[in-house]
């Protein structure tokens, strides 16, 4: 009797042990949701649009503004940064050296002409001084009206001789000061400098060649970026300088992978919109070092026009449509929601969920209602101000 008694809690010890394992093994055998906890928060009303990175003023052609012969080019390397003012190209200037020297030299016997004075003034002052003793003698009665006249005639034909030499004097001197310096300017121009902060994309023409006024020696990208929101046309009334935006761009950039969300403010907001897509074009201002910022980098963008505090809030990608899934005590609930405001990385709920409840927030397609599920709670997208 007591063989049998044994034999009967060794079979129900056995089938306990089978039936936990089994428990055991069905609870890990469960797919594994991932979950955000349903929580209290501020609820930003938040307008949608696209952003594009655009390089401030684009891509430039290097050119000279006068010809030569290529001396020096080490900073064209594709690739290579410059700030502006860097020189970037010198030209042979051994040439134009030469012709600054030889009106140099000009300049400085003309100005020496037009401080020594005419040649004819010696002229002019001894024709006046026979002038003057012509005169008394014809107060005194001993010379005619006829040979005062011609005196003075002489004496008018001599100033104006000196006029005219002075004034060409002067004029020459002026000449060969402006030709030195149209020299200087082109000696000055022969050194090439970067008109902005930028960086080298292409290089075409190298030390030793010649080139001519404006031809292309090499091409160069500003390193100045522009973030351009595009908005709406219905959403762009409520769009002001200064309203918070939330920025995330394609494949990420800078090390942070998509989603990261950068923080950004409106900074700029131009009147009219783009003809060909009637959406309105702001500026943001990110916090994003511009040298990660590609340009033609697209991403999308989320701009704040009103805030409030919410009781409950979920991530934005949990959402599918009005539908939101819960886990409670393990099994997935599918609940219709009311959503309130809505922005890039989250969304207010205001009937449907309560605090504290989870939400599934990755791979939703793969879960149905009524499924039993283990979980695993998600950090929220941080982004790059926290």
């Amino acid at each position: 009797m007591a063989n049998k008694s044994n034999l009967g809690l060794k079979l129900v010890l056995t089938l306990a042990v089978l039936a936990a394992a089994t428990m055991v093994g069905l609870r890990f055998l469960r797919p594994t949701a991932k979950v955000a906890m349903v929580a209290p928060g501020p609820a930003l009303n938040a307008v949608p649009g696209s952003v594009v990175v655009q390089s401030e003023g684009g891509t430039r052609s290097l050119t000279g503004d006068v010809g030569g012969r290529i001396l020096w080019s080490e900073p064209l390397d594709p690739g290579k940064k410059f700030k502006e003012g860097d020189v970037l190209v010198r030209l042979d200037t051994s040439d134009i050296e030469l012709e600054i020297e030889n009106i140099q030299i000009q300049l400085d016997a003309a100005t020496k002409r037009v401080a020594a004075g005419s040649a004819v003034k010696f002229e002019y002052d001894t024709a006046m001084e026979s002038l003057k003793t012509t005169q008394r003698a014809h107060d005194r009665g001993q010379v005619s009206d006829l040979d005062l006249t011609q005196k003075t005639r002489a004496v008018q034909a001599t100033k104006q001789r000196l006029d005219l030499d002075e004034v060409a004097n002067q004029q020459q001197k002026d000449l060969l000061a402006n030709s030195l310096k149209v020299k200087q300017n082109q000696h000055e121009k022969m050194t090439i400098k970067a008109p902005f902060d930028g960086q080298v994309t292409a290089v075409f023409a190298h030390k030793g060649d010649l080139i001519n006024a404006s031809s292309p020696i090499a091409t160069l990208i500003t390193t100045t970026r522009t973030v351009e929101a595009r908005i709406s046309e219905e959403n762009f009334s409520g769009i002001k300088l200064g309203q918070k935006a939330s920025v995330t761009f394609l494949g990420g950039i800078a090390g942070n992978p998509a989603p990261y969300i950068y923080d950004g403010k409106v900074s700029k907001i131009l009147p009219t919109a783009d003809p060909d897509t009637q959406r309105y074009i702001v500026h943001l201002e990110i916090n994003v070092d511009p040298e990660n910022l590609t340009p033609g980098k697209t991403g999308e963008v989320s701009i704040t026009v009103d805030e409030h505090q919410a009781k409950t809030i979920v991530p934005r990608r949990a959402l599918q449509g009005r539908t939101l899934y819960v886990v409670k005590d393990g099994r997935v609930e599918k609940r219709e929601v009311v959503a309130g405001y809505l922005w890039l990385d989250g969304v207010e709920i205001t009937k449907g969920v309560q605090a504290g409840e989870e939400v599934i927030v990755d791979d939703i397609d793969n879960f149905r209602e009524g499924q039993s599920v283990r979980t695993e709670r998600v950090q929220l997208v941080p982004t790059n101000s926290k």
